[in-house]
Parts: structure tokens; sequence; C-alpha cells
């Protein structure tokens, strides 16, 4: 298997792998024009994006400036997507929105894992699980949600929030750790 056939099955792979390496330049590059256009240019935006992410389920998304990610085709929007200024989305797993999400400012979502062990993580070995997140979902701004973690449907997570465990539908969440804190 490659080293990015390895990264997509959730396996230990090769970060520094050339393939990988080439691709998130490639990334980089097309953040940098889409992060430098004029906000006006709403069309050219949403052609960029939709050509770099996985999937967008209709034209009815936006990202605000600046957005940021690794790969861009792990992530995938429902219908009605937004989300504000500042979102990074570490996508060397899969990254999945359900409709309607609103996702505030300076969100983290990450799926890259390294080893807590030094030596294990200074070999640039790592692994990642993907983040699931439902229909009708609002995260509030400076969210971290961290790998493997699934949010279910009509869920709003509390701005500040570091989401380390899954967060089941139709609740209210807040906090480092997250939890529940209301049931809708």
């Amino acid at each position: 298997m490659t080293e990015k056939e390895k990264m997509l099955a959730g396996m230990v792979y090769d970060a520094t792998a050339k393939e990988l390496t080439d691709a998130l330049q490639a990334t980089r590059e097309t953040l940098y024009e889409f992060n430098q256009l004029n906000p006006a240019e709403t069309e050219k935006m949403k052609a960029i994006l939709k050509n770099l992410l996985g999937n967008a389920a209709d034209d009815e998304f936006t990202f605000n400036q600046p957005f940021r990610c690794d790969y861009g085709k792990q992530i995938s929007i429902g219908k009605r997507f937004f989300a504000n200024f500042n979102l990074t989305i570490l996508d060397e797993a899969k990254v999945t929105f359900g409709d309607d999400c609103f996702v505030g400012p300076n969100v983290s979502i990450y799926t890259a894992c390294h080893s807590t062990d030094p030596t294990e993580r200074n070999t640039r070995q790592e692994w990642a699980e993907p983040v699931s997140i439902g229909d009708n979902v609002w995260i509030g701004g400076s969210v971290t949600i961290l790998p493997g973690v699934k949010i279910g449907n009509n869920v709003t997570i509390g701005a500040g929030s570091v989401v380390a465990g899954d967060i089941p539908s139709n609740s209210v969440a807040v906090g480092n750790p997250c939890k529940v804190i209301r049931k809708l």
C-alpha cells in the first residue's frame, strides 16, 4: 500500500512521504489563492472550494476567509453549510458535516493522531481517525474537535469547548472536556 492509502485506511503511515507532502503543498497553494480573493468574488471562491473539497451537497455554502485544511478531499459538507473565519481542518481522515451546520470562528477539527511516546512520535509515523458531524449542528467559536469524534444531529457545542468524545443527538454540550449539559 502507498502511504496515502495507509492514511486513508486509518493505518499508521509515514507523514513525510513525498506523495503526501506534495499534496499538502498543492492544497496550501490552492488555499492561498482562495484566501487572497476579494470577499465579493463568491462564485470564484465556491469554484475553488468545490474543486478542493471531497463533496459539497449544494451551492449554498459559505466559508469565510481564511480557511485552512491539509488535503481538502477528505472533507464533505452537507446542504447550507456555513463556516466563519479561521476554520482549520486537518483532514488526514474523513471529516463529514451534515446539512445545516454552522461553524463559529476559530474552530479547529483534527483527525491526525500522534504517539505519546516521543521516540515513536519523532519517526513522523502517525495515523488518522475520522470526524463525523450530524445535521443541524452549531459549533460555537474557538471549539476544538479531536480525532475520532462523532457529533449527532441537532447539537449545539458551546464556545471554547474541547470535544474529545462523542456527543449524542439532541443535546447542548460545553466545556473542557465537552460534556452534555442539556437534552433537547
